[in-house]
């Protein structure tokens, strides 16, 4: 068959699949007529159309698929989690947003020692002590860090204490006194601070 032209293997795949012509097909019969090698493969081609053939209708077992899917690899958690984050973009953008600005004003938390007070007139600073003298009229917020504030007069405004203590008599404040000692209490007084800041803009 080595020798032989390879038309005929051709002609041999043809008249398996059914699509030889009559002309084609004369040629091949002479031709495995007298070529042994060529009679053998052409066995051979038959044979292994037969066993695919015969193969294509054995089924599986009732229980094999189910068996195959029990042994496949659990599905992952995190395809559920992908899922809903891409069912819900506007929660996911808005817990991102939280979360960076948590972080931010986390990061300006005042965790140094570093005293300082808002520039208001008639304030009397004593090393760490911020006194409003009495019969004095402070107009306007005060805040405080890291130190203390004493108030004998009067403040037309919002007090805030950070990291510092708040000490009064017969004061008289306007507006809200605050204390805060904690990280999270200062992330809640800059976040409602920011909120109305915003407000005001568009009173």
């Amino acid at each position: 068959m080595k020798m032989c032209p390879s038309q005929f293997v051709n002609y041999m795949h043809e008249y398996l699949d059914g699509d030889i012509s009559r002309e084609h097909e004369q040629e091949l019969k002479h031709h495995l007529q007298a070529c042994q090698d060529c009679q053998q493969h052409m066995h051979e081609l038959s044979d292994t159309i037969a066993f695919i053939k015969s193969a294509a209708h054995i089924a599986a077992p009732p229980s094999f698929e189910d068996k195959v899917i029990k042994r496949l690899p659990k599905r992952k958690n995190s395809v559920g989690i992908k899922r809903w984050f891409r069912q819900h973009p506007v929660l996911v953008a808005a817990a991102v947003f939280c979360l960076f600005m948590s972080a931010t004003l986390l990061g300006s938390f005042p965790n140094d020692d570093q005293f300082s007070v808002t520039k208001q007139p008639n304030l009397v600073v004593n090393g760490q002590t911020v006194i409003v003298p009495a019969g004095e009229v402070v107009k306007g917020d005060i805040v405080v860090k890291n130190g203390d504030i004493v108030i004998e007069g009067e403040v037309d405004g919002n007090v805030t204490v950070i990291n510092g203590n708040y000490m009064a008599s017969t004061a008289v404040v306007t507006g809200q006194v605050k204390e805060i000692d904690e990280a999270f209490g200062w992330l809640w007084y800059k976040i409602k601070k920011g909120f109305s800041d915003f407000t005001n803009m568009f009173e």
